[in-house]
């Protein structure tokens, strides 16, 4: 290739630039620089210590995807780059005295770990590693190096196996332990450059600039490579972003003492702690501690050892940290005690921690009110509420030996399955009849290889790696427990087999593992629901509370369920008549009275002291919460299951109408008003009836209430779920009879396209439907431009009648989109589930403060 003197050109202003120096780039131009090279850009814009280097652009990416190749002139270019990289570290590309070596990494403009190829050491042949040897008086150093590039080289450009290099330079590198001189490189280079010739058929070039075009173009196809597919579909990451290639001069972390790389993040991901967390491996280089094949030390103990310099990295760290206004994850190395910062990106976290670090941010005004709650997802709100091994499980296994040990505990979760030693047989064995979702993959290290048995595997365990290693980075990217560094597992894979500490398993037998604290047992272990907090997560709630001012009611139907929902901040609760009597088995009792009521049977009366007794402990156990009954619904897909109501309303047709027997609706008022008699309750109570559709309906109702409350403590509002369009689009007229309305969205967007309520919970068949096109939007989870408009009219009924409440029932997991149209609408009264109040609460309190950016 041609050298060229002249300094690069700045870049035509009218075309995306195809190469960028690291002083010549915008930082906040991610899509074109991608995230490792807009961060080294800002790291040099900071003054902080990064080695030099330039950015091959994600436009090259694309060009080469579009016409099949690199652009004619792109080689030219690059070549007049690497002698401004020449120039500024005074070493020469392809030749001594004093070799530069660069790597060529790739950096798409979202992150995607160990999913790309890199390649170290560029610029090696026989005779630059001469000179490496001579320049640093170490060839043992310098043949390491050599054989390091070799083997790279050769299995991401030329596709050899890898470890036809080790075994060829295994005996020569011994050698050259023992007499330093005994062994030339060249005798190093012929050796391996004959194994690969066996291997593959091909040899890495002698030329440098040749070994870089080879390098480039395997990172720009490691893009399109199986594992980086996987990873974009399962993260729902676009496929033509492409990647940026990222061209950076090499230190040593294996070059005297001290030397050595790491990884650190800048508080602890696991935790949220506000110490620095990660691991340093003295005498290694590049990929050595996230490839997870040697275990490091923590950084505390690299510390302990290097004082100064570690300080140093402590302040580097801080300053990151304030640039990002994030927590982040700092790859570096250190070359014979001067630091150098390789990589810097916001750092993957648990939700724990996601949720931690958001309220320590904004307690010390690093992050706004509203910026505070914007980052933490909704999906880590929700993991924090995850259940984990009932304790006094794990303290009998403790006490019968089924503890077989602990790794590193590299993301929480606390989870049982049966064994798959394969990535393949993980992801088979899960999608199985006889168990999906309960695999536990344990692996010597894993690779970006394993990706889909990760993915398929409820847990990660492996006998090599730390808390940095690709495992336990990919395992928190996942939301998936996972222990790593367990020396006292051994795998035999050949036999299918395992052994943790003395004991032996096949592969198939059950394990648990605790992602948190590391441990390990023998069989399955019960679990308990979640639902723990933290006094730094409460306040960030707080701060939510306080921008929405929303009433949230938890869906429950037992008493344990009030207190857990309560405990997760519910404000109110939302019981189903018809789920108590099932729960308590009084289901039967009841329909019997409604059909001997027509022959004017006592056991219409009975059934109110019965209704109380089950309603009694419900309203003791709300306190001074809101509670809102709604009256028992027959005509619920529920309820036709379990009583067949078609025989039902064959005997008895009025029993399909929501106010067709007002015997059963005064019974149940009577019931509510008797119970909170009993239970001293004194807080609001509503009684809702589902499926009002006319205004004159809501009269009625309301008569009825009010005759069967009495004349007692009991005040009980009057309210109607619509689950019809009918009823939602006389909402305003319906209202002004009603102290409440409530809309049940789930309902209301099934019967507006015309589908069962019950197909609106599932995954088949709509996934499929929105696979082929056929629907323009998910309903379960996106309000399109009629459903908006339907619900706005309804939430205009409360302009027009203020002392009508109207609120929303939203089942099962929250979506961002339809949470944050409906709170734009007007509404600020929710009935979730109760594993999503807290949930609802964040994503609330989010559009609160995207609405009105002055209280956020």
């Amino acid at each position: 290739m041609p050298a060229a003197d002249a300094p690069p050109v700045a870049p035509d202003q009218q075309q995306p630039a195809r190469v960028l120096t690291f002083e010549a780039g915008d930082h906040h131009n991610v899509d074109l620089l991608g995230g490792k090279g807009a961060g080294l850009v800002r790291m040099t814009a900071a003054g902080l210590p990064v080695p030099p280097g330039f950015i091959i652009t994600t436009e090259v990416c694309r060009e080469r995807q579009r016409e099949g190749r690199l652009p004619s002139d792109l080689l030219d270019e690059i070549a007049r780059y690497m002698r401004v990289l020449e120039g500024r570290t005074g070493r020469g590309f392809g030749h001594g005295p004093a070799p530069l070596l660069v790597s060529v990494r790739s950096g798409a403009p979202v992150s995607m770990p160990g999913m790309m190829e890199t390649i170290l050491n560029l610029g090696l042949n026989a005779q630059t590693a001469e000179a490496l040897a001579r320049e640093t008086g170490d060839p043992l150093f310098s043949a390491t190096v050599f054989v390091r590039f070799m083997r790279m080289y050769g299995e991401i450009v030329l596709g050899a196996t890898g470890e036809a290099v080790d075994r060829a330079a295994a005996p020569l590198l011994a050698t050259l332990r023992d007499r330093p001189d005994a062994v030339s490189m060249r005798a190093l280079s012929d050796a391996c450059q004959a194994a690969l010739r066996e291997d593959c058929g091909d040899e890495v070039p002698a030329d440098a600039f040749e070994q870089v075009a080879g390098a480039i173009g395997a990172v720009f196809d490691s893009w399109n490579s199986r594992r980086a597919i996987t990873y974009r579909n399962f993260h729902g990451i676009a496929h033509d972003l492409g990647t940026a290639v990222v061209v950076q001069a090499m230190v040593f972390g294996n070059l005297g003492t001290p030397s050595g790389t790491g990884v650190a993040f800048s508080r602890d991901p696991l935790s949220g702690e506000p110490t620095l967390f990660g691991e340093f491996l003295e005498g290694g280089q590049g990929e050595d501690v996230v490839a997870g094949t040697l275990t490091p030390q923590k950084i505390a103990q690299a510390a302990a050892r290097f004082p100064e310099l570690f300080a140093e990295f402590e302040g580097v760290a801080r300053r990151l940290e304030e640039l990002y206004r994030d927590v982040v994850d700092i790859e570096f190395t250190v070359e014979r005690g001067k630091l150098f910062i390789l990589q810097v990106r916001s750092a993957k976290r648990t939700a724990q921690a996601a949720l931690r670090i958001a309220a320590d941010f904004l307690t010390e005004m690093r992050l706004s009110e509203a910026d505070a709650l914007r980052s933490v997802t909704l999906a880590q709100v929700r993991q924090v509420g995850r259940p984990g091994f009932e304790p006094a499980a794990v303290a009998r296994a403790k006490s019968e030996g089924r503890l077989l040990g602990s790794g590193i505990g590299a993301s929480p979760g606390q989870v049982s399955g049966r064994v798959a030693l394969d990535p393949d047989r993980a992801e088979a064995a899960a999608k199985g009849s006889n168990g999906a979702g309960s695999i536990i993959l344990v692996r010597p290290t894993t690779s970006p290889h394993d990706l889909h048995g990760m993915i398929a595997a409820r847990g990660i365990l492996t006998s090599l790696g730390g808390a940095t290693s690709h495992a336990a980075v990919v395992a928190r990217a996942l939301n998936k427990a996972c222990v790593v560094g367990c020396d006292r597992l051994t795998i035999d894979a050949e036999k299918r087999r395992f052994r943790l500490d003395q004991t032996w398993f096949d592969e198939g037998d059950e394990i648990s593992i605790d992602g948190a604290t590391g441990e390990l047992f023998a069989g399955a272990l019960p679990v308990v629901p979640g639902g723990a907090s933290t006094p730094q997560i409460e306040a960030l709630l707080a701060v939510a509370d306080r921008l929405a001012r929303c009433r949230i009611f938890a869906r429950v139907a037992t008493t344990a369920q009030i207190a857990t929902a309560l405990a997760c901040g519910a404000t109110g609760v939302a019981i189903r008549l018809g789920d108590v009597l099932t729960t308590s088995g009084k289901l039967g009792e009841f329909i019997d009275a409604a059909l001997a009521q027509r022959e004017g049977s006592s056991a219409v009366v009975q059934m109110a002291q019965t209704l109380a007794d089950l309603l009694a402990p419900l309203l003791a156990a709300s306190g001074h919460a809101d509670f809102a009954l709604r009256a028992v619904d027959l005509a619920t897909g529920e309820a036709t299951e379990l009583l067949r109501t078609v025989d039902l309303f064959a005997r008895e047709p009025r029993l399909a109408l929501p106010l067709g027997v007002p015997e059963l609706i005064e019974v149940q008022v009577r019931a509510m008003a008797l119970a909170i008699e009993r239970a001293g309750y004194g807080g609001s109570a509503q009684f809702i009836v589902r499926h009002i559709n006319d205004p004159s309906e809501m009269r009625e109702l309301r008569r009825i209430a009010s005759a069967a409350s009495g004349s007692g403590r009991a005040a009980i509002a009057a309210g109607a779920t619509m689950t019809s369009v009918h009823g939602a689009l006389l909402a305003s007229e319906i209202g002004r009879h009603a102290d409440v309305l409530w809309l049940e969205a789930r309902s209301l967007i099934a019967n507006a396209h015309g589908y069962p309520s019950t197909l609106m919970l599932t995954a088949d068949p709509l996934d499929d439907y929105l696979r082929r096109g056929l629907l323009s939007a998910d309903p379960r989870t996106t309000l399109d431009e009629s459903m908006t408009r339907l619900f706005l009219s309804v939430a205009g009924a409360a302009v027009s009648n203020p002392e009508c409440r109207i609120g929303i029932r939203l089942s099962g997991q929250l979506s961002e989109q339809m949470v944050a149209t409906l709170f734009r609408s007007g509404f600020r009264s929710f009935i979730v589930d109760p594993d999503e109040v807290r949930v609802a609460r964040v994503a609330l309190g989010r559009e609160a403060a995207a609405m009105n950016p002055a209280n956020g």
